[in-house]
């Protein structure tokens, strides 16, 4: 066969095997990727991001059902089929979905920042894996916590560290455990539903502690003790902060408006 007809006729074979082999070349380094546990994380977080999202698409849902109950609730009361307790009833019933809704929203953006910072914080080769970080950061709490049990200078100022009648420290050794079970189901070849469960054993494990040391320090006379009512006054504070700073700009809109309107004599423009 002439050389040129061959080459007319299988010129496109060189282009497609240099595709596959890019492709396969991709393939098998995000393969890699997830077989070393270096894109762990992110595959955790997108796998919180989609239970995230079918959460909030029920929460909605369930809104969505509320509103029309409660509509058909008023309806039948205007009919007097319904009593007004039944009215009531489905009102708290829609406020109760829609904020169950709202939180699911925000739970669904909140999920999104942590798969975007786990994208952004993916290892490199010679970087610890994630779930090898995660180890270390439940590690470094059981070591803190065990510096409570084996010093007795520790024992003696912080008592309520070691006694499990204290609430804070019987919760702190429930997050314990419990965060060495997940460690345990977390072990061998682990799934992205896996880690993220073991990742928010030891998240709460953190709190725990966090916790269990402040009331000790505060048994201590070492921290003040945070009352309700402060923090209650504080978001009072907030929201009243912020009523007014909308207020205010709403204000000075209309002021900035009405005067635009004015002619230039000082008389206000009549036009409508």
């Amino acid at each position: 066969m002439d050389p040129l007809l061959l080459v007319a006729e299988w010129w496109w074979i060189a282009p497609t095997a240099v595709a596959a082999g890019t492709v396969g070349v991709m393939g098998i380094r995000r393969r890699n990727s997830t077989v070393s546990g270096r894109r762990l994380a992110v595959d955790a977080a997108r796998h919180d991001l989609r239970e995230a999202q079918l959460a909030a698409a029920e929460r909605r849902t369930a809104w969505k059902i509320a509103r029309a109950d409660l509509a058909r609730v008023t309806a039948e009361r205007a009919a007097q089929r319904a009593t007004a307790e039944q009215v009531a009833g489905a009102r708290r019933m829609l406020k109760e979905r829609e904020r169950d809704a709202k939180a699911a929203s925000a739970d669904v953006r909140a999920r999104q920042v942590r798969l975007n910072a786990a994208r952004a914080a993916v290892p490199s080769a010679s970087e610890p894996r994630p779930l090898e970080r995660l180890h270390a950061a439940h590690e470094a709490v059981t070591v803190r916590w065990m510096r409570y049990e084996t010093d007795p200078a520790l024992q003696i100022s912080y008592p309520a560290m070691t006694d499990v009648k204290h609430p804070q420290t019987a919760a702190y050794l429930r997050a314990a455990g419990h965060a060495a079970e997940m460690r345990r189901a977390a072990a061998g070849r682990i799934t992205p539903a896996e880690f993220a469960a073991y990742r928010d054993a030891v998240a709460d494990l953190e709190r725990a502690f966090e916790a269990a040391e402040h009331a000790a320090k505060v048994q201590a006379g070492e921290a003040p003790e945070a009352a309700a009512w402060q923090d209650a006054a504080q978001d009072m504070l907030n929201r009243s902060a912020e009523a007014i700073d909308r207020a205010a700009g709403a204000a000075a809109a209309a002021l900035s408006s009405w005067t635009s309107r004015r002619k230039p004599g000082g008389k206000p423009d009549d036009r409508p």
